[in-house]
């Protein structure tokens, strides 16, 4: 099972299907792939699949039915091809994935993919005609078909096997750990307890030992991912369960490691003692996502979401008064149903008192076997779009406003890449904005103080600190 093979990796979705889709690539360079950007000339293919956006899974059938005649091609010529889908819309899906793309060779969903060198296996081992059926561009040879989306009593983390060095460089300045996956909240719109089960937490030192790999390969900043990340709950090396607090002070004893986030919380486990880490740790960045959905305390109540709207901005306000400088974010769904234009005024209402630094918003969508699908009372499409355009230029005034209020300011910069333009270097701010600044490219990999001299639609431009400011410059 070993060769010069190449893995092509399209990846939907939320930044844990990102960290997943490295570690598939991490479980299958031991078999001999190794990452193409060439889909059409890919030995195995992989769509690592997202199900929370409306019409994911019509997108990833469209997106087969591309593929399906690139495979067909490639076996007109002799050559193989495998087709896998993975993730969420893999997990939901199932069997019907084969039913309607029969290209596809291997279905699995998020907590399956560390069995990939078997399924591989598994396919390989059935009976294949030694020559393509037929030379039609759309038409593969038979290949068995591997379904696995039952949920493992084996935790994946514990076979995943160690990123080889140059491909941890290579991911950059910046990573994504995955430390708690699932979710036991059962919010009434949401697949996620459906597609990544119930809430697991990885053990404290399993973490650390990665994040350490990740720094010695030259990572400077990880954001820590969960479903629910303030709800982790781990195996610490003492025999006692860590919170999320204490894995933080645990990851900021990495020297190397110079930042440190984490996403996404519930605000049901945003305790006391995470609260003071963002005030007493100073590796934790100013910045927190913390979606509340509605400001409505009756759709807060059918979203099963267990907290109301004035907790949520008392809580916004505990956070903020530990840690001043801190800029929230969150996410909002507009027309869930039952939704009546009082309850959306409340949504707007909590905007405006939250003041957010930037917001993700979204058009309820129904996801089939979550208990909001089967409401009745569904908001008219129409009635969806005109409330999200009010909330969203809301949303934008107050990302604007915020950028404008750091014009001035000297802020670190934790530089990842070239920028578009000859000379021009982008970084991260504390905010996790884009910055632009004039600086030599040996700066990339290094963090420098920054003076912001203006803002773009969702970036900052700036200076170094003690170099002449951009508007000099191009006078001189």
């Amino acid at each position: 099972m070993t060769g010069n093979k190449t893995v092509f990796i399209k990846t939907y979705g939320c930044q844990m299907n990102v960290y997943d889709s490295e570690r598939m690539s991490d479980t299958l360079a031991p078999l001999g792939y190794t990452p193409t950007d060439d889909a059409d000339n890919a030995d195995l293919i992989i769509l690592n699949t997202c199900h929370i956006r409306e019409k994911a899974a019509e997108k990833v059938y469209s997106e087969l039915g591309r593929i399906r005649v690139a495979k067909g091609e490639r076996a007109a010529q002799g050559k193989e091809t495998l087709v896998a889908v993975a993730g969420c819309v893999a997990q939901a899906e199932g069997e019907e994935i084969i039913r309607r793309a029969p290209a596809v060779d291997m279905v699995f969903g998020p907590q399956t993919y560390h069995r990939l060198p078997e399924l591989i296996e598994r396919v390989r081992k059935g009976e294949r005609p030694s020559e393509p059926e037929a030379t039609a561009p759309f038409k593969a040879p038979r290949s068995p078909k591997v379904v696995e989306t039952d949920f493992p009593l084996e935790d994946k983390f514990d076979h995943l096997p160690a990123a080889k060095a140059e491909v941890t460089r290579a991911r950059g300045i910046t990573a994504f750990l995955t430390v708690q996956e699932g979710c036991d909240k059962f919010c009434s719109f949401c697949v996620v307890p459906y597609t990544r089960g119930s809430e697991v937490s990885r053990p404290v030192e399993k973490i650390f030992s990665e994040a350490e790999a990740l720094v010695a390969a030259g990572v400077r900043e990880i954001t820590l991912l969960g479903q629910n990340v303030n709800a982790y709950h781990g195996l610490g090396a003492d025999g006692e369960m860590w919170t999320l607090s204490e894995l933080l002070r645990r990851l900021s004893d990495i020297p190397d490691l110079w930042r440190i986030r984490y996403t996404t919380s519930h605000p049901r486990d945003m305790d006391d003692a995470l609260i003071a880490a963002h005030a007493t740790n100073p590796k934790l960045m100013p910045y927190l996502h913390l979606p509340v959905q509605s400001g409505s305390d009756r759709i807060l109540a059918a979203m099963n979401r267990r907290h109301t709207a004035s907790e949520y901005v008392e809580l916004i306000g505990k956070i903020r008064a530990a840690r001043p400088d801190l800029a929230v974010s969150g996410d909002f769904i507009v027309g869930f149903p039952g939704e009546t234009e009082a309850d959306f005024e409340a949504t707007m209402e909590l905007v405006r008192q939250v003041n957010y630094a930037a917001c993700y918003s979204f058009k309820y969508s129904p996801r089939p076997g979550t208990p909001a699908a089967t409401e009745a009372d569904q908001v008219p499409e129409a009635v969806k779009t005109e409330r999200l355009h009010r909330l969203q230029a809301l949303l934008d005034a107050q990302l604007k406003d915020f950028s404008h209020s750091l014009i001035g300011r000297t802020l670190p910069v934790l530089f990842e890449k070239e920028g578009r333009l000859p000379g021009q270097i982008v970084g991260r701010s504390p905010y996790l904005q884009p910055v632009n600044v004039m600086a030599p490219s040996h700066l990339i990999g290094q963090m420098a103080d920054v003076v912001i001299e203006g803002t773009g639609a969702f970036s900052l431009f700036g200076s170094l600190v003690g170099e002449p400011a951009a508007t000099e410059r191009r006078l001189a």
